[in-house]
């Protein structure tokens, strides 16, 4: 048994009799994160346009936007289409692009639905690639300069003295416009407290705002500092200074989110439950392997031992154990004493809620009324 939290605190209401296994959403979870992160934003006097790379899905987004997101961020051109054609009024597509003729459905597509369109570029091939596209279909397109606060993955350094110049060029290009600077912490899911969290949010806020008075003391507007992480947005002060907050994985939560001290069990939103079918001398199998809960550590491969809590489902006071490795079909779960007998059903928090997500055609959103329905995840599979 695993002694990451008292047992009590697993406690859900029994499983729906469905096929498993199965991805189910609390809705009132749900919407109480949601809730909460737009308060955040709110106090802090920023505008949220929450990364839906988490859900995609176009009735959790409405539910973002009814609360008082202003848009939304998305991962890829397809995923981005599909809440374009679902009447989300204002996509950042938060992904760089090299060649025009990949934003092409996408670009057409805001031009009819009249979606304003934010791209982000880091490189003259961007700002280049952004703007034949835009051309290409008479229409002006807002762009971001991306900047790597220390995730090294996309953008230009912040000190680098070609950020200067390459703002410069997003703003003279006839058919584009310098939306601002966007930056994705994405270190922060390797915090090891929430004390080295606050620091990655203040030297990301920090960073934007040197470059930002850079930009602006050589003529440049500045219209907005966005930011972007659940870590950053969720355990630590938002900075002064941000603009716009992007965070995605708040909408459910999970075991990374744990691990870092951000929420709580009474939190997490998402579950997958699954079957015992088997039991060997050390482990009980269920039937959600990789395929399932992906062979994710976390985000950015930041988390801990294991790929997700399993937990036994109607027992006043559950037993939880560590899901040790997975196969595609199969996940190992160790237990100690005696493992849960084969046919029973335990439900399972994984270590990456959007991973979980991405393998699903749709999931179990169990209502406040203890209902179940189908919830569509309209952007799965959008992966160009």
């Amino acid at each position: 048994m695993t002694n990451a939290a008292a047992p009590d605190a697993f406690l859900r209401p029994y499983p729906a009799d469905l096929p498993t296994p199965y991805v189910e959403i609390d809705q009132e979870r749900l919407m109480r994160n949601l809730r909460g992160m737009q308060e955040r934003a709110n106090a802090a006097g920023v505008a949220l346009r929450p990364h839906i790379k988490t859900h995609k899905s176009l009735m959790i987004a409405h539910r973002q936007l009814e609360l008082g997101a202003i848009g939304v961020t998305a991962s890829k051109p397809e995923e981005a289409l599909v809440f374009v054609e679902g009447g989300v009024r204002s996509v950042t597509l938060a992904y760089p692009i090299v060649k025009p003729e990949a934003i092409g459905r996408l670009v057409r597509s805001a031009k009819i639905h009249g979606t304003e369109l934010l791209l982000i570029a880091a490189h003259d091939a961007g700002v280049d690639a952004i703007g034949a596209a835009a051309e290409a279909h008479g229409v002006k397109l807002g762009v971001f300069l991306k900047v790597d606060v220390g995730l090294g993955r996309v953008g230009i350094k912040p000190q680098d003295p070609a950020a200067v110049s390459l703002a410069r060029r997003i703003e003279q290009h006839p058919s584009l416009a310098f939306a601002g600077l966007l930056s994705h912490a994405g270190h922060s899911h390797g915090s090891r407290n929430l004390e080295e969290l606050s620091d990655i949010a203040r030297a990301e806020a920090l960073a934007l705002g040197e470059l930002a008075e850079r930009l602006r003391r050589s003529g440049l507007e500045v219209p907005r500092l966005s930011v972007g992480a659940t870590p950053t947005c969720l355990g630590a002060p938002i900075p002064q200074g941000v603009t716009e907050i992007r965070p995605g994985n708040y909408a459910f939560l999970d075991r990374t989110a744990l691990r870092l001290g951000i929420s709580s069990l009474d939190d997490t939103a998402l579950s997958v439950v699954a079957t015992v079918v088997a039991h060997n001398d050390r482990h009980f199998i269920v039937d959600a392997g990789s395929k399932t809960l992906t062979s994710d550590l976390g985000a950015h491969g930041s988390g801990g031992s294991g790929f997700g809590i399993a937990v036994s489902v109607g027992e006043l006071q559950p037993q939880t154990w560590e899901v040790e490795r997975l196969s595609e079909e199969h996940g190992f779960v160790r237990f100690l004493d005696d493992p849960p007998a084969l046919g029973s059903r335990v439900r399972i928090f994984p270590n990456h809620a959007c991973a979980v997500v991405a393998q699903f055609d749709s999931v179990s959103l169990r209502q406040s009324d203890g209902r179940t329905r189908a919830l569509r995840i309209d952007a799965r599979g959008r992966q160009t």
